[in-house]
């Protein structure tokens, strides 16, 4: 008899959010913060939001305000709360994702907002996956704020698809895996040959050790990871395509073990926005990436699609998205299966993701790497 596991993939709630509310955060700090936060706030009421006095499991968007020098984390209560910190940092950073991200980090947000003047107030931006984007006020207030509440936006109403159900289903005959989970394997060893763990900060060294669990858990980030690769089991099931894809923060190097390393998604439960997977019933199972929802958007449009690679690495020539969507959203799987869509062979295609990195489709792993064998630029270009 199969059981049926479920988790919130981060270890939070998974609660039903008000998607125009928010709530201020934080101290109300120095005056250029007052009128930052204040500007922002009369902007959300006016496009419709509503303001919440206490931020709760329900509330979409908190807006924190953090000290540089000792940044107050806002510890979310549900996993869809999209938390974007604010800082005053006097004057314009020099770099501004060296000065952002231990920010963004330390204060557990999605998105820092770092507010500076140089002879006009200026917001620059900065993503968990290090987009960077910068707004100057021009001389109107109204304009400067939806100028960056428009940067904030699509962000901020992105949908999480971070949560794992795990049925433990599994056919006893796929309990070992199959000729696609070795390819998988072979897949994980060639992208750790390749050595491409992405030099992003070492947020060890900037956070203290709980702050680092909570990131771990939020953030889905653990152990090695240099990418993801799934590989498509059936053309369809009742839930979409099948396939079997790498598990989030393993060691991509030795993928051995069904349910733990390599698992099957059995399709996308798109209301409750979960990702549905089939594990060995006495497996302590680790959750899937958090790309497996972009994946079975490509896998269930393009039948000629047999397997996707994901590699923080750039091609040069290739279209990417514009927007820096949060990792594992329905907008950035959305945008990705967009640029697949427009592909001139959308069998063999390969698309960037705008800071991060590419997504490639093909008829298998062997044959992608194959492809890429000599192509591939080690650094992702910032912009």
């Amino acid at each position: 008899m199969s059981r049926t596991i479920e988790t919130a993939a981060i270890g939070l709630a998974q609660a039903s959010v008000d998607p125009r509310s928010f709530a201020l955060y934080g101290d109300e700090g120095t005056p250029r913060m007052c009128w930052f936060a204040e500007g922002l706030r009369r902007l959300m009421l006016e496009r419709g939001y509503h303001e919440v006095p206490e931020p709760g499991p329900e509330v979409q968007v908190v807006l924190n305000r953090i000290d540089p020098e000792k940044p107050r984390p806002y510890r979310r209560k549900s996993a869809p709360t999209f938390v974007v910190a604010l800082a005053d940092v006097d004057e314009p950073p020099e770099d501004v994702l060296r000065a952002g991200y231990p920010l963004l980090v330390r204060a557990l947000a999605n998105l820092t907002v770092m507010v500076s003047d140089d002879g006009s107030p200026s917001a620059h931006f900065v993503t968990l996956e290090q987009g960077r984007y910068f707004v100057r006020h021009t001389g109107d207030d109204d304009k400067f704020f939806a100028e960056v509440f428009e940067r904030m936006e699509p962000l901020a109403s992105s949908r999480l698809v971070i949560a794992n159900e795990f049925r433990t289903d599994l056919p006893e005959a796929l309990w070992d895996g199959d000729a696609q989970t070795r390819q998988i394997r072979r897949a994980g060893e060639h992208l750790d040959a390749l050595d491409l763990l992405p030099a992003a900060f070492p947020i060890e060294e900037i956070l203290s050790e709980r702050d680092l669990r909570h990131v771990k858990l939020l953030y889905g980030i653990g152990g090695l990871s240099y990418g993801n690769a799934s590989s498509r089991r059936t053309a369809d099931g009742p839930l979409g395509p099948e396939f079997w894809m790498s598990a989030s923060g393993v060691d991509k190097s030795a993928l051995t073990d069904v349910g733990k390393h390599i698992l099957l998604v059995k399709g996308y439960d798109a209301d409750r926005d979960t990702m549905v997977l089939s594990v060995p019933p006495e497996v302590k199972p680790n959750r899937v990436s958090v790309d497996a929802i972009e994946h079975w958007m490509i896998y269930r449009e393009h039948p000629e699609v047999g397997a996707i690679l994901h590699v923080h690495a750039w091609m040069e020539g290739i279209q990417s998205t514009e927007i820096n969507f949060p990792c594992g959203t329905v907008e950035l799987a959305g945008a990705v299966a967009q640029l697949v869509r427009e592909a001139p062979d959308a069998g063999h295609a390969v698309v960037g993701q705008r800071n991060h990195g590419l997504t490639i489709t093909g008829e298998t792993l062997d044959e992608i790497f194959d492809r890429l064998d000599g192509k591939l630029v080690r650094n992702v270009p910032m912009d």
